[in-house]
């Protein structure tokens, strides 16, 4: 295919409605999980509760611990009563946030907006596209812990309502900071992780806030021209520790997800400049995109998910697992009726 040409149609695939998970199952680790052995090329299905029977003594798990904040609102504009959706992204400073606006089109800097609560909040001026500066009210996290809805990815078509607050966030979320949840760590639940810990599966943790980003489209084109929104990350020198010292005995790095994943990448790159392996502590913004050819360089295995067609995570697991290979396994999934997206059903990589 030439370069200038739509790269991204290799990754399309058709997906049935009826696939597309509305709501987790029950209990989060009663999840199905799909198994791909890159070496045999061979694929298994089991239950994520079985999880930890495909981890050895001595290898590592890394989590991302972000928080996902409940950031999403309705509000009024004061003046004409039209009505609006905000999803705040981020943080500027202590009264000011950036968020996504819609309907954006006709939206004037200056314009106040009534929220739920009785509180105002006023548009500064337009960052770009529907991302607008916004003036906010004082102690406004604790104002969205209590007001705010869960940021549920659009195309479960539904509002978020009280449920998606426990079901959409990992019980291990620590650090708040994201607008979209690391889906992969939604099956795991206290038992999942004390059936690793007790099996001598060293658990250890990082941050990647994610951010609405990881739902929005890659540009038709060339792989090599696309850009990802920035999003932040933290990696301590514990983590590093547990990561190096696995890696040091010859076990294996297992990454829950591809925030996870993205996350260790970027660091290792940093570290001597790529020339090896090692993690060094590190915190800053990565828009580091991966995709087919790819050389892994801090992980072995990966916990994730069924993900969107043409996304920027389906392109990092098919750089992972293979794109023939990976594509092939979701026809598979299709075909036994797997669960697909945020709350769906989950694959091992190994």
């Amino acid at each position: 295919m030439a370069r200038d040409e739509d790269e991204l149609e290799l990754f399309r695939y058709e997906l049935p409605e009826d696939l597309i998970a509305r709501r987790p199952v029950s209990s989060r680790s009663s999840a199905r999980l799909m198994v791909l052995d890159r070496g045999a090329k061979s694929i298994e299905h089991a239950s994520f509760e079985s999880l930890s029977s495909y981890f050895d003594e001595g290898d590592c798990l890394v989590l991302n611990e972000t928080r996902v904040i409940p950031c999403r609102l309705d509000g009024t504009r004061t003046e004409t009563g039209g009505k609006l959706e905000l999803l705040f992204v981020r943080k500027r400073e202590r009264s000011l946030w950036e968020a996504l606006v819609r309907p954006a089109r006709r939206l004037r800097d200056g314009t106040d907006v009534s929220v739920s609560g009785g509180a105002t909040m006023k548009i500064i001026e337009r960052v770009s596209g529907a991302r607008f500066l916004v003036e906010v009210p004082e102690n406004f996290e604790s104002y969205l812990e209590q007001w705010g809805k869960m940021p549920i990815p659009p195309y479960l078509k539904r509002a978020p309502d009280s449920q998606d607050k426990k079901d959409y966030q990992t019980v291990y979320a620590r650090v708040l900071g994201s607008s979209a949840a690391p889906t992969a760590g939604l099956h795991f639940s206290r038992e999942t992780m004390r059936k690793l810990e007790a099996k001598g599966v060293s658990v250890t943790k990082l941050v990647l806030h994610v951010g609405p980003g990881t739902f929005k489209p890659l540009v038709p084109g060339p792989l090599s021209s696309q850009k990802l929104d920035p999003e932040y990350y933290e990696i301590t020198s514990e983590t590093c520790h547990v990561v190096n010292r696995t890696r040091g005995r010859g076990g294996r790095v297992f990454a829950v997800g591809t925030s996870t994943a993205r996350a260790l990448e970027t660091v290792t790159a940093l570290a001597n400049n790529g020339r090896d392996s090692s993690l060094v502590p590190s915190h800053g913004w990565t828009e580091k995109f991966i995709y087919p050819p790819y050389e892994f360089r801090a992980i072995d295995a990966l916990v994730t998910n069924f993900h969107l067609p043409a996304s920027s995570v389906l392109l990092l697991v098919c750089a992972f697992a293979g794109t023939e290979f990976t594509l092939s396994a979701y026809e598979e999934a299709k075909e036994r009726q797997y669960r697909f997206y945020s709350y769906g059903d989950a694959m091992l990589i190994i």
